[in-house]
């Protein structure tokens, strides 16, 4: 089976400035709060390490069968600035595709504008490209709806 891949670009400006964006960004917890498609999908994390070189483990997926496993790789971490990491999705044991991720925040006062690169590559099919571009916008979506409930929250 050939290899399949795709590069995606997405922005958000976000009501929060990027040190405050950061942790929603980084930490586990607050990333079980927002990183799902849509509201029936829940990220589970099992094991975190959020330091450049560290691995996070979730399982992802319907909120009554979490079957995803998700392992993701820490590559650079300058707080308030930029992320880098990889996500490798297995489903049923295999890899079904892996992401090289780059967040890049740039602080407009109160305000974030996040950009985010996404480079896939799929081991099972042209189809899990569209999958993956599809989860990174309802995530997105969900990232900025959470966003504001934080704001309201301080």
């Amino acid at each position: 089976m050939p290899l399949d891949t795709k590069s995606f670009d997405l922005h958000r400006t976000l009501p929060l400035a990027p040190d405050r964006l950061w942790p929603v960004l980084t930490d586990p917890k607050e990333r079980e709060k927002w990183n799902g498609p849509d509201a029936d999908t829940m990220l589970v994390t099992d094991v975190a390490n959020v330091i450049v070189g560290g691995m996070d483990r979730h399982r992802f997926g319907p909120a009554d069968a979490p079957e995803f496993e998700v392992e993701t790789r820490w590559y650079d971490l300058t707080k308030a600035e930029r992320a880098v990491f990889s996500e490798t999705l297995i489903f049923g044991g295999a890899a079904v595709c892996t992401s090289l991720v780059t967040y890049a925040l740039d602080g407009k006062g109160t305000q974030t504008e996040l950009g985010i690169t996404v480079a896939v590559s799929s081991f099972s099919g042209p189809e899990t490209l569209a999958e993956v571009a599809q989860g990174w916008e309802g995530g997105l979506d969900n990232l900025t709806a959470y966003s504001k409930s934080v704001i309201q929250q301080n």
